[in-house]
């Protein structure tokens, strides 16, 4: 009775001059592209954990300068609002809180927009993705 085979002995079954059966070039591609689908995978995954995380970040920031924005020029506003008009007249004073509330606005929009556009996607999980047809295809054989 003899020993079962080792692990991996089906790896090195064959000689130097009996070439591989086509079973074992099947199996070979499987395992090949099952390792080649769990890394893309993997990438995806890490690039869209980055990627969340950064929108996540940005629109955090968005809020809370939002909110706090709010309470800031609301008081201010009305403070602004209040000593203005008793120099120049409420109607014109309350324009002028306008006019700076605007600005407030466009800025925090800017600042925002850009922490949004900093998230890339998935850069490297779209290059390699779009190379594997490439790698399964057969190169033609060169003539001699």
């Amino acid at each position: 009775m003899t020993a079962p085979p080792p692990p991996n002995a089906h790896a090195h079954a064959h000689t130097e001059t009996d070439p591989p059966s086509l079973g074992e070039l099947l199996s070979n591609v499987s395992e090949d592209l099952s390792v080649l689908v769990r890394q893309e995978l993997a990438l995806a995954k890490a690039e869209a954990t980055q990627t969340a995380r950064r929108v996540g970040t940005g629109s955090g920031m968005l809020a809370g300068a939002a909110l706090a924005g709010f309470f800031v020029l609301l008081f201010l506003s009305v403070a602004l609002w209040a000593s203005l008009g008793s120099a120049i007249g409420h109607g014109w004073s309350a324009l002028i809180v306008v006019v700076v509330w605007a600005v407030i606005g466009a800025v925090l929009a800017v600042l925002g927009r850009s922490a949004l556009r900093k998230a890339k996607g998935m850069p490297q999980t779209t290059d390699t993705v779009t190379k594997i047809p490439g790698a399964l295809t057969p190169h033609p054989r060169e003539k001699s």
